[in-house]
């Protein structure tokens, strides 16, 4: 298991070098894509604390994200805002910690110009809001304009809002309710099977397997 660290300010790889030279803390997709590469398909854990940042940015380590060959697991443990929201939705699996806070908004753009220029802008951010929209709606299951309504509302979300949501998986440190079983006999499914098929199925969305692919797959969990 590798860890690897997406704090501070999401930024272009040609600013890096000027947040190293102040000191600043701050995560670009040439040392996401280097730590990807030293990972090695090996399961990483992405460790998320930024307040977001560049819209090309995040978009880059997003896409680098999700097509790492291993297992991912997103474990926000400050915030997870803006831009860092969307590298967190970008893993297999994301976990929260109870006062970690997750926040998602409309795209802003600094314009100037004539007015062609500013309606140029005008479509620019349009276009970005409708991708982010289409992001959020399909890992939360949530119908598109309610996700763009929570957008508009710059909304804030704690650790039990963001699972409630669809935002997260779980919350950290909570202790899962025992399963309570009524039936004669043994179930043909234990818990623990449940809980790696829907892992399996979840992992393999991403590559769009058929669902004989899975079964195949999941077949192994069995031996």
């Amino acid at each position: 298991m590798v860890t690897i660290p997406i704090k501070g300010t999401i930024v272009d790889d040609d600013d890096a070098d000027v947040y190293e030279f102040w000191n600043y803390s701050y995560t670009s997709p040439n040392s996401v894509a280097k730590a990807l590469d030293e990972a090695n398909g090996q399961d990483i854990i992405l460790e998320i604390n930024s307040p977001g940042g560049y819209v090309n940015a995040g978009s880059e380590i997003y896409t680098k994200v999700r097509e790492y060959s291993g297992n991912v697991e997103a474990k926000i443990v400050g915030q997870a805002c803006s831009a860092a929201s969307w590298i967190a939705l970008a893993a297999n699996k994301v976990i929260i910690s109870p006062t970690a806070q997750m926040m998602i908004h409309r795209a802003s753009i600094a314009a100037a110009g004539n007015v062609d220029d500013l309606s140029s802008a005008i479509n620019a951010l349009d276009e970005m809001d409708r991708a982010y929209v289409d992001l959020y709606s399909k890992r939360t299951g949530k119908k598109p304009e309610e996700v763009y309504q929570l957008m508009a509302n710059t909304t804030w979300m704690n650790a039990k809002t963001a699972v409630e949501n669809g935002f997260a998986d779980e919350v950290m440190f909570e202790q899962k309710e025992p399963v309570v079983v009524n039936a004669d006999g043994d179930l043909p499914i234990s818990p623990e099977m449940i809980s790696k098929t829907k892992n399996l199925i979840h992992k393999n969305k991403k590559t769009n397997k058929k669902s004989q692919e899975v079964k195949n797959l999941a077949l192994l969990l069995w031996n």
